[in-house]
């Protein structure tokens, strides 16, 4: 057998090294970046990521993470049975929804919901988790495949966009998407600054290009190009077309080397955009970097430069309850190595070695955002009761009684682990792929839905309320 191998990848090693795949950028120059995003003032403070209109003392936040199909049926059935899950009081739980962040998987579920709203429960399990995906893309163990990986990719990311665009979002740009609530993060990762890329104005601002323009299949498709299958999608930075200044926060935490390292190595990557030391951002799969999708919120908190930003005076001042579940559809250890002797090998000792990172990224991540939003909790908490009356009266709408403290912030995760132990192991089998059965696909959707139900937190929550 090895007689046989041999010449294959030596063939493959000498036609990848001749052969170079790469992806063509989409975004285009503009001299002012944040136009039809939001005003000027709040672009420059912000980065143009304020909250939309949410005027309501309950708000839900979502971050699905990735695993392919398998992390996008599960995030549908969370939001599935959300939906069928009424209140007293508030109306629909989806009602509620004030933030979803995606990574990789988990991006197609959440740039979906938030293009369209709950009407994405209605076909999305028609138009994207029952489709084949896997037949348009090159995916066999073959000669040309291998030195396709090898200079660059298996495969750009053309097919992969064109489909998601045919399917779910039909041209729909981030005008669309960043015109409705709820907010929607897509999150890619840089793999020359090692951070996190976040599909936001403040991002292409950095770049002087216009994010209202970039086709969102583009941007599902980098949050979920997986390295060697895939070439690394492209944006291409043009510093002498625009003259906005970056948001001082990112000029103060890249010129601090006491700033936290994800703070500010995210900060000194937007700017050595804007200064042109980086030409053409290469992105892969955000799973890289934060499989939970988390980090990104993490630093869009951490730029803000008032006690309850990322929202407006008038939400914060009303916020009393905001459960944020992390949406975890990761897979448990794999492969029965751990039993013998010998072993990991092969693509087995790939598979461990790429775990290890994905998970140990994540479970950083959660750590660094469970603290992000308890701090920021106390932040609005200490600006709510330095407010006057008469202050706290005209954000608030009304006059009266009001406990200033009266805030929880619950940060809470859902996943297989928290199934019974035959169903989660079944669960933990299913493979990360862009295709599934029909069959598995309802059987990880109804997971989502139990899981959600059965979780503690999110008990406690409806009960609150």
């Amino acid at each position: 057998m090895r007689k046989v191998i041999a010449p294959v990848i030596a063939a493959a090693l000498l036609v990848g090294a001749c052969a170079s795949v790469y992806n063509q950028p989409l975004n285009a120059p503009s001299a002012n970046p944040f136009h039809g995003v939001v005003r000027p003032a709040e672009a420059a403070e912000s980065g143009g990521a304020g909250a939309p209109g949410l005027r309501s003392d309950t708000v839900i936040g979502l971050a699905f993470s990735g695993g392919g199909t398998r992390a996008a049926a599960f995030a549908y059935g969370v939001l599935d049975r959300m939906a069928q899950t009424p209140t007293a009081r508030h109306g629909q739980l989806l009602d509620h929804i004030g933030v979803i962040s995606g990574v990789s998987g988990g991006s197609i579920m959440a740039a979906y919901y938030g293009l369209k709203g709950p009407a994405a429960l209605t076909d999305f399990r028609a138009r994207y988790l029952t489709q084949d995906l896997m037949s348009q893309l090159n995916t066999s163990f073959s000669l040309g495949n291998i030195s396709r990986a090898l200079g660059g990719g298996a495969n750009t990311d053309t097919a992969l966009r064109d489909w998601f665009n045919a399917h779910l979002f039909h041209d729909a740009t981030f005008a669309s998407l960043l015109e409705r609530r709820p907010v929607t993060i897509i999150n890619a990762s840089d793999i020359y600054n090692r951070t996190p890329f976040l599909f936001s104005p403040q991002t292409f601002a950095a770049a002087c290009s216009d994010i209202t323009k970039y086709p969102i299949a583009a941007a599902v498709a980098a949050s979920a190009a997986v390295p060697a299958a895939f070439a690394p999608v492209v944006i291409e930075a043009f510093p002498d077309h625009c003259k906005a200044p970056l948001a001082p926060w990112i000029e103060r935490a890249a010129n601090d080397a006491g700033a936290s390292p994800l703070l500010h190595n995210y900060a000194k990557g937007l700017k050595d955009i804007r200064d042109g030391k980086v030409k053409y951002v290469k992105l892969f799969d955000g799973g890289l970097i934060d499989n939970y999708g988390l980090s990104g919120i993490t630093i869009l908190r951490a730029g803000q430069l008032t006690p309850y930003g990322p929202l407006r005076p008038e939400q914060a001042v009303n916020l009393r309850r905001f459960l944020f579940l992390v949406v975890d559809a990761g897979q448990g250890p794999q492969g029965d190595w751990s039993t013998t002797l010998e072993g990991p090998a092969g693509k087995d000792l790939i598979a461990a070695v790429v775990d290890v990172l994905v998970d140990a990224n994540a479970h950083a991540s959660y750590a660094a955002f469970e603290a992000t939003m308890q701090n920021w909790r106390n932040d609005i908490v200490r600006w709510r009761c330095g407010l006057k009356r008469a202050e706290a009266a005209r954000l608030r709408g009304r006059d009266g009684p009001w406990n200033c403290r009266d805030l929880k912030i619950t940060v809470a995760r859902v996943s297989f682990d928290q199934l019974d132990a035959a169903r989660a192991r079944r669960l933990n089998k299913v493979p990360t792929t862009f295709t599934l059965p029909a069959d598995t696909v309802d059987e990880v959707a109804q997971a989502g839905g139990d899981a959600l139900s059965a979780n503690p937190a999110f008990q406690k929550f409806l009960k609150d309320l």
